[in-house]
């Protein structure tokens, strides 16, 4: 039937979109994971020249020292940019849900009541046919 046709094809579209956000999601969580352990790294060499008393700091080391301050600004802002975004992703998943969700109800309603008018004309055909086994093409 071109009604369940449909339905399958939505379901079919809805498995891609799935599959779809949660690679999204999978990239995400690398993104974050990677912004992180650069993250430390930085911090862990930062600590490392703060470690060294101001008065025995060279030119070199105050300026290494500026620029991973720089460098860990820049990946903790990005990595704040990766949150929102994945914030807003999620807002706009759910919202689609619903949509889905809403479409398949109302797709589902009428495949439903065509089910059940066919599974009652098959009942009745079974039941006048019971006497007559020639007679049943079901």
């Amino acid at each position: 039937m071109p009604e369940e046709i449909e339905l399958e094809m939505a379901k079919i579209q809805r498995l891609r979109e799935v599959l779809v956000r949660r690679e999204s999601e999978l990239r995400f969580m690398m993104d974050d994971i990677q912004l992180c352990k650069d993250i430390m790294n930085l911090k862990k060499e930062l600590q490392s020249l703060v470690a060294i008393p101001e008065k025995e700091k060279t030119k070199m080391e105050k300026q290494r020292e500026d620029e991973l301050i720089q460098k860990i600004h820049r990946l903790v802002q990005k990595r704040d940019f990766l949150v929102d975004d994945a914030e807003v992703e999620r807002l706009r998943e759910k919202e689609e849900d619903k949509e889905m969700a809403e479409f398949l109800r109302t797709k589902l309603k009428p495949l439903d009541k065509a089910t059940q008018s066919l599974t009652s004309e098959f009942l009745n055909i079974k039941k006048n046919n019971r006497n007559n086994p020639k007679d049943i093409w079901i």
